[in-house]
């Protein structure tokens, strides 16, 4: 009975969404987010969407399996990466303050269509990744509502059928709209099932808060280390992050990040401690902790927890198609810059996902670490070139671009007889800690380099 009700209240939500979407569709609205009247969208409507595109079904569960496993350690080094709020608002005004309307505008200005070429890859990935896993999620949890009877592929087409039908409707002026209507009720939903856990007879906050998890802290830090690693260069290859620092004005879009760091910081380590609390009662891990929860709560604040779990999923897949049209259409220009060219990209997105999602993958972290880790390449590029304003040769860009792809690679194909021959014989994090120190190590001292190079010669021919 609680599965009928969930499937209902989901149903109820995706179909709220495609009654606020917008009716037209304006080109410039489509890829630009403008309203019917042609004004930015206000604040507020800009954090509920930062926040919702970013605490996404994936994230979700990313906190809570970390906090499972490796306690408070964990969670945080989860909502570690939630600072790329405040890196990437910082990113966008430097950005704005010197003329640009895009990462890809100023790489474009340093390094030409190269640079715009290799960074669109990456972000085309990225992008690719994000409906992959929240697809993932969903069927994940139809397969734990009713297991055996082949829901989570049906409801995987389902979902990809419905949020494709108004995300192709209105691009970006409809995910902005959608995303206030389904972060407000995911709040709602998530807040009732956080309150029945802190105020559970089991409950402490003092052994949430030093619990080290089923497989200790120790690899939890390590992640931390990664993040501080990763958390400069992760939000410049977040195309939904950076669409939305140019939408409104620069008041509003800082005052927006800012907002939306610590909403997003609070729901991650809020649902980090469902995690923690199942490491606490002696659960064990079953289905990516779906059916732990079910066995540890009520069934009602379990129905609660996969709501929220599906509701994140919507609302991150009509973002990451309105930024998968934006590149495809007007960074690529794959497509012709109208309606057409841009719902096209959203089926072939939301395609390419689905068959992801289909094949069998079932990896979340693992996207987060090497996506994380091929967007490296920007950090010796963004602090030498964009902070510090030295000018930067194209090959030091392409050798840090290298390091990242290969550093990604790397720990992707870490079970590789070769690969792993190259790594320490260690845990798959302190591998990949050691990669990250690798590709910023290569990048940094091939960009500084070239930055130096060019500054001799310039001195050379006054």
């Amino acid at each position: 009975m609680m599965t009928i009700y969930v499937a209902l209240a989901f149903l109820v939500v995706a179909l709220a969404s495609v009654a606020v979407a917008p009716r037209r569709a304006s080109v410039e609205g489509f890829f630009g987010g403008a309203s019917a009247t042609g004004a930015a969208p206000g604040l507020w409507t800009l954090v509920l969407s930062q926040v919702t595109t970013w605490i996404f079904a994936r994230s979700l569960m990313n906190a809570a399996i970390l906090g499972y496993f490796y306690g408070m350690a964990g969670t945080l080094a989860y909502a570690a990466y939630y600072g790329s709020f405040l890196t990437g608002g910082f990113i966008v005004a430097r950005i704005r303050a010197r003329g640009g309307r895009s990462v890809q505008d100023w790489l474009g200005a340093q390094f030409g269509r190269t640079g715009q070429g290799s960074y669109n890859v990456v972000i085309a990935l990225r992008l690719l990744s994000e409906v992959f896993a929240n697809l993932l999620v969903v069927g994940l949890i139809f397969n734990a509502l009713l297991p055996e009877s082949g829901a989570g592929t049906i409801a995987v087409l389902a979902v990809a059928v419905l949020g494709l039908a108004y995300s192709a409707w209105g691009g970006l002026s409809a995910a902005l709209r959608t995303d206030v209507v389904q972060m407000l009720l995911f709040l709602v939903v998530f807040g009732i099932a956080f309150a029945a856990l802190v105020t559970g007879p089991d409950f402490s906050l003092a052994a949430v808060l030093t619990a080290e998890g089923t497989a200790g802290a120790r690899q939890g830090w390590i992640l931390l280390a990664v993040a501080a690693l990763q958390v400069y260069s992760y939000p410049a290859h977040d195309p939904v992050m950076m669409d939305r620092g140019f939408l409104a004005d620069a008041k509003t879009t800082r005052r927006s990040f800012l907002h939306a760091f610590w909403i997003s910081v609070l729901c991650i380590l809020g649902f980090g401690m469902f995690g923690i609390q199942a490491s606490l009662v002696g659960a064990e891990y079953e289905e990516e902790l779906l059916g732990t929860w079910a066995v540890m709560f009520p069934p009602w604040i379990w129905a609660a927890l996969m709501l929220s779990l599906l509701i994140s999923a919507l609302s991150t897949l009509d973002s990451a198609l309105s930024s998968a049209a934006r590149v495809t259409v007007e960074e690529l220009r794959l497509l012709p810059r109208s309606l057409t060219g841009g719902r096209i990209a959203m089926v072939g997105f939301m395609t390419l996902g689905a068959g992801l999602t289909l094949w069998g993958n079932a990896s979340l972290f693992d996207a987060v670490a090497v996506s994380g880790t091929a967007s490296m390449f920007l950090t010796p590029v963004l602090v030498v070139g964009l902070v510090m304003g030295r000018p930067i040769p194209l090959w030091s860009y392409l050798v840090a671009f290298g390091a990242a792809i290969l550093g990604a690679a790397a720990y992707f194909l870490r079970a590789n007889g070769i690969v792993a021959a190259l790594l320490p014989d260690a845990h798959k994090y302190d591998q990949l800690l050691v990669i990250c120190i690798a590709v910023l190590a290569v990048g940094f001292a091939a960009v500084i380099a070239g930055a130096r190079g060019r500054r001799l010669a310039a001195a050379g021919q006054r």
